[in-house]
């Protein structure tokens, strides 16, 4: 390492299975699964505990052969952790569920729902913080969201035509139903329902000066970080309803950043100032972690931020695809990453 950092990162494990480039990771956000999806259009579910000995173990509890015809872009878990939607090249989205035995044990993983109305490649799809509404993108530029009814049962609610070109990836506000886009025409789209109508676009964020492939909402809800093929991170501060400024740029990667996640961090005794833990990977291999806060209450205050680690060759000579902290409780220093390698890997962040 030609520098120090606070922190350091360290391999928990390394999971492999996948017969081609591992695209996405999802942690299940109540349960001890993490979910990866490849170009072998399977989806695999990891279990992890801790063993007599106190060590955190993973290991393959299942692999989904999905029925996609094509690779499988994107997982995301529901706030229940109960059902798993898949986004493909196939241009369809995979509903998900475990179905139950006759003794009422958790058996095999089924699909549930099939939401097609995409006219081609799947990029991304999200849960609302609800749970309540799922949003997808595609390369055929809409953004649509769907509300969740029960028995698998979904209707579209709305589909949003605001960007030029292929859409790569949609995240919804923590608490509040803002769904954000981001593309390859370069912007970032945020969207809100009108009561009176449909849902329709309340802002564009400008200034990446390529492709936007990944979004990240601050676990406050105040800042939204924006991962770009130009080579930046971008957070945006909410400065009005829906109102957004661009307050950040981190700079460090030297090819695209495409993906970022941002967990909350590590408690610290400068709780209030600590917007959490922002983590970035791309092409160049390496994993950046970065310390944001706020230095004052000062609405023009901008937040600071502090690289804390850094991971070179993360996945060898291969692109890292996606990064992702862990939301469960008790496991927010856990880190995983996927890659072009086709491995998943898991990582713990800890004081140098």
């Amino acid at each position: 390492m030609d520098e120090e950092f606070v922190y350091t990162l360290h391999n928990v494990a390394e999971l492999g299975g996948h017969d081609d480039r591992a695209w996405h990771i999802a942690w299940n956000p109540t349960k001890p699964l993490l979910a990866s999806c490849s170009a072998d259009k399977s989806v695999k579910l990891y279990t992890y505990n801790h063993d007599g000995e106190g060590t955190l173990k993973f290991s393959l509890a299942t692999s989904i052969p999905t029925g996609h015809l094509k690779t499988v872009r994107a997982v995301a878990w529901s706030p229940s952790g109960c059902t798993l939607a898949t986004a493909s090249f196939d241009a369809n989205i995979g509903i998900w569920e475990q179905e139950l035995d006759d003794d009422g044990n958790p058996g095999e993983w089924e699909c549930a729902s099939l939401l097609e109305g995409h006219e081609t490649e799947c990029k991304s799809v999200a849960y609302s913080s609800t749970g309540t509404l799922l949003a997808s993108c595609s390369r055929d530029k809409t953004v649509w969201v769907w509300e969740v009814q029960p028995d698998s049962d979904f209707e579209c609610m709305g589909v949003l035509m605001e960007h030029t070109q292929d859409v790569k990836c949609v995240a919804w506000h923590p608490t509040e139903e803002i769904l954000a886009s981001g593309s390859y025409d370069d912007t970032i789209k945020l969207y809100v329902d009108d009561p009176q109508d449909d849902w329709f676009c309340c802002a564009t964020l400008t200034g990446h000066e390529s492709t936007v492939w990944s979004l990240a909402w601050s676990p406050n809800g105040k800042y939204l970080a924006s991962a770009s093929d130009d080579k930046t991170i971008r957070v945006w501060r909410r400065i009005g309803e829906y109102e957004f400024k661009c307050v950040l740029v981190l700079k460090g990667h030297e090819r695209s950043v495409y993906s970022v996640s941002w967990g909350v961090g590590k408690s610290s005794p400068n709780l209030d100032t600590s917007l959490g833990w922002i983590a970035s990977a791309g092409g160049d291999g390496f994993i950046r972690v970065w310390d944001i806060s706020e230095t004052s209450s000062s609405e023009a205050n901008i937040p600071s931020a502090k690289l804390i680690a850094r991971l070179p060759a993360a996945h060898g000579v291969h692109d890292i695809n996606s990064v992702v902290w862990s939301p469960r409780k008790g496991y927010e220093d856990l880190l995983a990453t996927s890659g072009d390698d086709g491995m998943v890997k898991v990582w713990r962040i800890r004081e140098t």
